[in-house]
């Protein structure tokens, strides 16, 4: 059986994630207290399932986290496929969502202040974040993008151990927490000084062929591309499932996407549909 645990801070995503997981056909189990979880494994109904994913998170009390990390070792001694997806966010982030949703704080009772509600949630949950097998920070995601990037990751351990993610990203706009590999490609001639380039994007032709022409260009995509081709496949031998390899410029938008997308079709071509791209700092289309 493969189980997947999504936990992380609230605000972070976890429902919506296992809203794609249901969709993707796992049997999905929300709030349940981490005491239940090894009772609930042994019943026939459930050890039936080929696919299950269970929500555990501060909802069901602070002693209920006490033990998780505990109850997660025991588990994955007699279902080693057993993975944790701790989801979370910066701290400005989930206050935002909060007050755009209304939404109460699951710790508001004992904290009266939202700000101090989510510093205390955060604690509580150092632990357990600790022990995730993926950590995904939705600070700058949509639900779109969390979507599609569970479902590359999900989908693709059925075909292969190895999935691979390459981000651009904007320096200027904080650089990604939940990078395997960061690289920064500012030391390359910017299209952004020509002014009719300004308003695109790496990945218009217009950007492309301007990019295309400085040699310097070329040899940062071949450099990266042989260091990621010479030790993914060590990371690969060490059963690393995921990769997240973030490709940053200034503002995001012009060489770190056109970096990005050439690394993409070069890997893409090894690793088929393993292999997925997302571009930060460019609003993904719903």
């Amino acid at each position: 059986m493969q189980i997947i645990i999504i936990s992380g801070m609230s605000g972070a995503g976890k429902s919506y994630a296992l809203q794609t997981l249901e969709d993707n056909g796992y049997y999905c189990i929300d709030n349940l207290p981490a005491q239940l979880i090894e009772a609930l494994l042994q019943t026939p109904q459930i050890a039936s399932l080929k696919r299950l994913a269970i929500g555990i998170d501060i909802r069901g009390g602070k002693e209920n986290l006490r033990d998780i990390p505990q109850i997660l070792n025991r588990i994955r001694l007699v279902h080693p496929d057993t993975k944790l997806i701790y989801l979370y966010a910066n701290h400005e982030i989930i206050l935002k969502r909060y007050h755009e949703s209304r939404r109460q704080h699951p710790l508001a009772h004992e904290e009266q202040k939202l700000r101090e509600a989510i510093k205390l949630e955060k604690a509580l949950l150092e632990e357990l974040a600790a022990q995730a097998d993926w950590r995904i920070d939705t600070s700058q995601s949509s639900i779109y993008e969390l979507g599609a990037l569970l479902r590359l990751r999900l989908t693709g351990q059925a075909h292969s151990s190895f999935s691979l993610l390459f981000q651009s990203f904007g320096f200027k706009h904080q650089t990604p927490s939940d990078s395997d590999f960061i690289f920064d490609v500012r030391c390359l001639p910017n299209p952004y000084w020509i002014p009719e380039l300004r308003t695109l994007t790496g990945r218009d032709a217009a950007i492309i062929t301007w990019l295309e022409q400085h040699e310097r260009v070329h040899l940062m995509q071949q450099h990266i591309q042989q260091f990621l081709s010479f030790w993914l496949e060590d990371l690969d031998h060490c059963q690393r499932s995921y990769v997240t390899v973030s490709i940053g410029c200034t503002g995001g938008r012009h060489r770190s996407v056109y970096i990005a997308e050439q690394l993409y079709r070069h890997f893409h071509q090894q690793l088929g549909e393993n292999v997925a791209i997302r571009h930060r700092e460019i609003p993904a289309n719903p």
